[in-house]
């Protein structure tokens, strides 16, 4: 029986089974921080994609949603109970901007971020070696 076309190799399936094992452990590992500071993962990612959204006006609800993965309505109700806990304001637009709704983060959500931030940067830098054979591998798999 032949392989399929451009079948992997042993070694390629272990590297694929070493990234995915890491990159599980890592998100493991961001749940857990954020669950000692009061976040579930998914509050800790709205508050990092808040942040690091490239409009100084803040991302929109579809914005957000796009950066979550997730339905509009999820997106709501996920702001809704992080504006509960302070962490979050909604700002709308003027004129016939009005019905966009744009997020900021509070004091308080910046300083979370803040913290979870200064600790997944510490964890990245010790992951270097696994995202660098993340990098190599795709480019092994590339290989015809």
């Amino acid at each position: 029986m032949m392989p399929p076309p451009n079948a992997l190799d042993d070694g390629q399936y272990a590297r694929l089974l070493a990234v995915r094992v890491g990159v599980r452990r890592f998100l493991r590992w961001s749940e857990e921080r954020a669950a000692e500071v009061g976040l579930t993962a998914t509050q800790h990612q709205l508050l990092l994609a808040i942040r690091g959204h490239d409009d100084s006006r803040g991302p929109t609800i579809g914005e957000l949603a796009d950066y979550l993965c997730t339905r509009h309505h999820s997106t709501v109700q996920l702001i809704d109970r992080v504006e509960q806990l302070g962490l979050v304001a909604r700002n709308r637009g003027e004129g016939k901007d009005r019905r966009v709704v744009r997020l900021k983060l509070t004091s308080a959500g910046k300083g979370k971020l803040a913290l979870l931030s200064a600790t997944h940067l510490e964890e990245l830098r010790r992951l270097a070696p696994l995202i660098n054979a993340l990098v190599e591998s795709a480019a092994v798999l590339e290989t015809p």
